[in-house]
Order: structure tokens, then C-alpha cells, then sequence
């Protein structure tokens, strides 16, 4: 089975898509990079080198420092499909991040995007 071609692709060169999808909705970088450090474990910095490096999603999740336990509490549906019912591990990170990235440009309180 062929892999995915978004797990070729750098996270670097979406990231400014989910920043301007937020900042678009009055939300802000500041609270992208909160989301993708709490859904990783990156610090502010680690997050910035792999930024740097163009590391792949396939990678920077493999890589991640500590991938929060809270994100199985993340359900619901994006590009069609439940992100709970995804078996590939690598597609349902990269779901889940998309799925937080919707719920910041839908105006929900950061407490609830971090399932806190």
C-alpha cells in the first residue's frame, strides 16, 4: 500500500494556511502554535526548528516529543470523515490537528479546544 502523499509534505508549508484560516476568524498564531504544542509536546522553539528543518507530517509526528493522551477525547467529523474511525495513525494526527486548527477558526474557547 502506497503511503499518503501529506505525509510528504512539509508541515512548514501549511502551517501558514493554519494560521491565516485563524487569524482570518480573529484568532491568532500565538493560539496555532498552542495547539500543535499541546497536541505534540513541542516547546515554542522545537516547534520553530522543525518549522526551520521542513520536517514531513509523517515525521514530525513520529518525532514528536510527547503526543498529549487527551487527544482521543477529539471527535467529530473532518474532510468527511469521523476522525475517531481513522485506523492509520499518522492520518489521525494529522486529522486531529486539522480538526483543532477547524474548531479555532469556529471561535471555541481555548479551554475546550484543548479539552481541558
Amino acid at each position: 500500500m502506497t503511503k499518503h502523499r501529506i505525509y510528504s509534505v512539509s508541515v512548514a508549508s501549511v502551517y501558514p494556511h493554519y494560521v491565516a484560516k485563524a487569524e482570518k476568524k480573529g484568532r491568532t498564531k500565538t493560539e496555532v502554535d498552542e495547539i500543535i504544542c499541546w497536541l505534540t509536546g513541542h516547546s515554542q522553539q522545537s516547534l520553530d526548528d522543525q518549522l526551520a528543518e521542513n520536517t514531513n507530517f509523517e515525521d514530525f509526528f513520529a518525532q514528536a516529543p510527547q503526543m498529549n493522551s487527551s487527544r482521543s477525547l477529539i471527535t467529530g467529523v473532518i474532510c468527511g470523515v469521523r476522525v475517531e474511525e481513522i485506523q492509520e495513525t499518522t492520518m489521525r494526527e494529522i486529522r486531529y490537528l486539522d480538526k483543532l486548527i477547524d474548531e479555532l477558526a469556529k471561535g471555541k474557547a481555548m479551554e475546550k479546544i484543548l479539552r481541558k
